[in-house]
């Protein structure tokens, strides 16, 4: 690769062995992808995880000095004083947060704890050339906003922080976010949740393909952010097009570059359907209902306390938030309403993290296939339903 004289300095050592190692990750990425020569990031985003090869790695880059150029948010962790109260934090999980908090913040990460940065405090404009991990904030960013950035790991998006570039390849490219694959919805389309069996569905036609969708309407941001989750988690996919919305594909020929579509894809009702069937465990009792995967907006969790208002639920009921919706769910009467009805909005948290240990065994309800996704190894069980049935099964404590 190409470097410039301060990528040169960086790699060579000139600021300390932490720079110098996020340095040749990103050089060893880029040879293995034959990119040219590095680009400059505005912006950065990292999947903390709390886990021992994501410690391993912040504490060896701050202990060799590295600090970051371009500061990063960061995902989820959990807050022990607030977890506490709904269940003891076990010794080991409350040191490995404390170091991976300290190891982040010596780095100089902006400590926001959200997987949806990019509906608050991390918002990219179009073209702007970004690197950020996280499931369903790479395909928001890349299709929504039309910024660019590859389906980065935690690694090598912090080692981006720390250098403020990134290899010049992959979705950065022009020809490289040209949609291939037309997907004709036939579905009904009327909910968010219809956008997550979307999600689910499409890659097992398309493949790992680029998929541009034509029959949805004016979706609303949590159906967006539903689609890109699913998507990115059931194929791998980092940038879709909805023709006539996305900005990349405003107009039917925008999104393949004047070239036809490989192939040609339907997705139907029945598509849909048939797909939550397949992930879905059976109803029956239900022990918990846990919601948030992605983070709930204001607008998610105003819909539940709606339906919650003067009545109880009949299982523990959980919704994650970033800290800013969890404030302003205050500020408007919706914590105080879930609370009286017995459920909790948690900050900063994740069900992929150790803190839900104790329904682990137990069956659950939620709204989002990436929550049973990631919580199989936890010996967790979901029943995947819409938000609204989710809601009524917790207050009958049945599905």
């Amino acid at each position: 690769m190409k470097l410039t004289a301060e990528e040169q300095a960086m790699a060579d050592g000139k600021y300390g062995p932490g720079t110098q190692l996020a340095m040749q990750v990103l050089i060893a990425i880029g040879e293995a992808y034959d990119a040219p020569y590095m680009v400059p990031v505005t912006r950065t985003h990292v999947a903390l995880s709390n886990q021992e090869a994501d410690l391993w790695f912040a504490e060896k880059l701050a202990k060799g000095g590295a600090h970051c150029r371009v500061r990063p948010t960061v995902n989820p962790s959990f807050n022990p004083e607030q977890l506490n109260a709904i269940c003891p934090v076990e010794a080991a999980d409350m040191e490995i947060v404390q170091r991976t908090h300290a190891a982040y913040n010596q780095l100089g990460a902006i400590m926001t704890y959200d997987c949806t940065p990019y509906l608050e405090r991390n918002v990219p404009r179009y073209g702007e050339v970004i690197s950020f991990s996280e499931s369903s904030a790479t395909p928001f960013v890349n299709s929504v906003y039309g910024a660019r950035t590859n389906r980065e790991a935690a690694q090598s998006a912090l080692c981006s922080a720390v250098t403020g570039v990134t290899p010049y390849y992959g979705y950065l490219l022009d020809e490289n976010r040209a949609g291939d694959i037309l997907v004709h919805v036939e579905a009904e389309m009327k909910s968010d949740f219809d956008y997550q069996m979307l999600g689910y569905v499409a890659p097992s036609k398309t493949g790992f393909g680029v998929p541009v969708f034509d029959g949805l309407e004016n979706p609303t941001k949590e159906s967006l952010m539903n689609l890109g989750a699913q998507l990115n988690t059931g194929g791998n996919v980092a940038l879709y097009h909805i023709i006539g919305f996305t900005p990349e594909a405003k107009v039917w020929g925008d999104p393949f570059q004047g070239k036809k579509p490989k192939k040609e894809v339907t997705i139907t009702q029945a598509d849909l359907d048939g797909m939550q069937k397949e992930l879905t465990a059976p109803g029956g009792k239900i022990d918990f209902a846990l919601f948030g995967c992605p983070h709930f907006t204001i607008d998610q969790v105003a819909t539940i306390a709606q339906m919650v208002k003067g009545q109880q639920f009949a299982v523990p009921f959980f919704v994650m938030t970033s800290s800013l919706t969890r404030r302003l769910a205050q500020k408007m009467g919706y914590f105080d309403i879930l609370r009286a009805a017995g459920g909790e909005i948690v900050e900063d948290t994740c069900m992929d993290q150790p803190c839900w240990k104790f329904l682990y065994g137990k069956k659950g309800i939620t709204d989002s296939p990436k929550c049973t996704y990631y919580t199989k190894r936890r010996q967790m069980e979901f029943v995947i339903a819409p938000l609204e049935e989710c809601v009524e099964a917790a207050l009958k404590g049945v599905y």
